[in-house]
């Protein structure tokens, strides 16, 4: 598989996402649903959303490393949150997390009204191989 991003400007560096990401040789593409705090036990976190954003990412790459795919290739990354004024104070930690596994993706956030029971931020990706 090989990836190409596209990006005409140099702006979106810092807010650690490409414009666009060309994936060819793909040999097989998972789709992810939303990933949120939600626990193993199925109950949904109501702590804060740092530490939801922290369950979230484990259970994103907990289903990418056991469908057999790679964290780094995620092409597409949506970003679902009750609040963005919330969020954005963690966002150095959400671009850590990119950074360090590589990550170039396409990726749009989006506030919502509300996500599931008491979940305050849902991450929603596809990774090819």
């Amino acid at each position: 598989m090989e990836k190409r991003t596209i990006n005409p400007w140099k702006w979106q560096d810092s807010r650690h996402y490409v414009q666009a990401v060309e994936a060819k040789n793909v040999t097989a593409t998972l789709y992810c649903a939303g990933q949120a705090a939600v626990l193993a036990d199925g109950t949904s976190s109501d702590a804060d959303m740092g530490t939801q954003l922290d369950i979230a990412i484990q259970n994103l790459e907990q289903v990418i490393r056991e469908a057999g795919y790679e964290t780094k290739n995620i092409v597409r990354l949506n970003v679902y949150t009750t609040s963005h004024e919330e969020f954005f104070p963690h966002f150095e930690k959400f671009g850590q997390w990119i950074s360090a596994n590589g990550i170039k993706q396409a990726a749009t956030f989006f506030e919502v009204k509300t996500l599931f029971e008491t979940l305050k931020v849902e991450l929603e990706a596809t990774v090819v191989k």
